[in-house]
């Protein structure tokens, strides 16, 4: 364990205070700091000095990032907490950006929120705020959750949460995973026990002029499929697939998750492949990318124009060696159903399963009456529910059962009435 000097703390007491402080929000927000970081920190800018601010950040900066995906993150925070004389404002502002008239009209940066959420966490800390701030109300905010809170949170749909109810579930759906079981390959490696490698076996008696003395083993390889998500970013679908493409982000990086590669598409009028997006570690940069790249959200509804352009374009790509599909929409389209129908067909047969998710399925008296759903319904080997933590913890449990066919045979049967 390294051994610390005696700590000299700088002139002024106040400052090492907020150090400490912002070294928290930093940690809430997701960079490893601990003790020891705090203390190299405080003893840097007790060296560097306290007189330009650009100084005072990349001191900071060198004893609390350690990983490129942190420096946008840390930008914020110190933005917020040590460039900007109404911080607490502008914090308020990101968190509840329907208010008008205190945040200035701009697009959210990269970690904004994030970075807004870490701070007001601790807001009712002992924070020596600027002078300007010096009459301004404290704000407490009580984050912590009971068990039968989370549980009502889990089950609570999507479009009715408030604003820090889908923060909250937003780092919830970020610890999940979507596990899959690995397939048998017909290659085969050596094993302690399993089949007889007949091969190998009369090789190794060869060395022995022809005395078998030892058998040799093997065992089927295992492999695992891709995932691929098309996810509906229309207007009638924009609540679900923000909150849907932060639980595809926790997917894509989760390490030992099982899947080979995660491939990711979002459509409304056109097809946009975010599947590099979604590979860069920080969430609010990568649904930022991804939203940059994506000029139709919130906007109409074309299935199956896009379904046309993936089976046409990216089909061979990304559906090799026995890919899981997962279907993100409401199936609400204006197209040609006998079009969508192939297309969908086509999809089918292209994947080893194709999972439909629609948040419409949370309605008790839902029913296939749209041209869409009643073209879709037929080529999907499993139909769920998509609106809620609930609902996807369920579809994780279910996605390796071949025989899981949620309420598609039920839906089925309303079709042919």
């Amino acid at each position: 364990m390294p051994e610390y000097a005696p700590l000299t703390l700088p002139d002024a007491p106040k400052l090492a205070g907020n150090i400490a402080h912002f070294a928290r929000a930093l940690r809430r927000a997701g960079l490893p700091i601990g003790p020891g970081r705090l203390i190299d920190a405080i003893e840097a800018v007790s060296v560097a000095g306290f007189t330009e601010r650009t100084d005072f950040f990349w001191t900071l900066h060198a004893c609390f990032v350690s990983r490129p995906e942190h420096r946008t993150v840390f930008a914020e925070v110190f933005r917020l907490y040590w460039r900007d004389p109404r911080y607490l404002e502008h914090m308020m502002a990101a968190m509840l950006p329907a208010v008008r008239g205190v945040q200035e009209d701009r697009g959210a940066q990269a970690a904004e929120k994030r970075a807004a959420e870490a701070l007001l966490d601790g807001a009712g800390a002992d924070i020596d705020l600027p002078e300007e701030d010096a009459g301004e109300t404290q704000i407490e905010i009580d984050a912590s959750l009971t068990t039968s809170a989370e549980e009502k949170l889990k089950t609570l749909d999507f479009e009715q949460m408030s604003t820090a109810e889908m923060a909250q579930a937003k780092a919830m759906l970020a610890r999940m995973s979507l596990p899959i079981d690995p397939t048998p390959s017909r290659r085969a490696r050596m094993a302690a026990r399993g089949q007889i490698d007949a091969a190998r076996t009369l090789r190794a008696a060869m060395r022995f002029g022809g005395e078998m003395r030892e058998l040799k083993w093997k065992t089927p390889k295992v492999r695992y499929p891709n995932l691929v998500v098309l996810c509906d970013i229309s207007g009638s679908m924009s609540q679900y697939s923000r909150v849907v493409l932060h639980f595809l982000h926790a997917v894509s990086n989760a390490k030992g998750a099982g899947w080979a590669r995660v491939h990711a598409f979002t459509f409304g009028t056109r097809l946009t492949n975010i599947t590099r997006h979604l590979a860069t570690r920080d969430v609010d940069a990568a649904l930022r990318a991804a939203g940059a790249e994506a000029q139709d959200w919130q906007g109409g509804t074309r299935i199956g124009a896009c379904l046309e352009d993936f089976n046409r374009d990216w089909s061979r790509r990304v559906l090799g060696q026995g890919a899981v599909v997962l279907l993100i929409t409401d199936g609400l389209d204006r197209d040609d159903p006998e079009a969508l129908s192939r297309q969908m067909q086509r999809l089918h047969l292209s994947a080893r399963r194709l999972i439909w998710i629609n948040p419409l399925l949370r309605w008790d008296e839902f029913a296939p009456r749209a041209r869409g759903i009643a073209a879709m319904l037929p080529h999907v080997d499993s139909f769920r529910a998509g609106h809620s933590i609930a609902s996807l913890e369920e579809l994780a449990s279910v996605i390796s059962r071949r025989d899981d066919v949620g309420d598609r045979d039920r839906l089925m049967r309303m079709l042919s009435e």
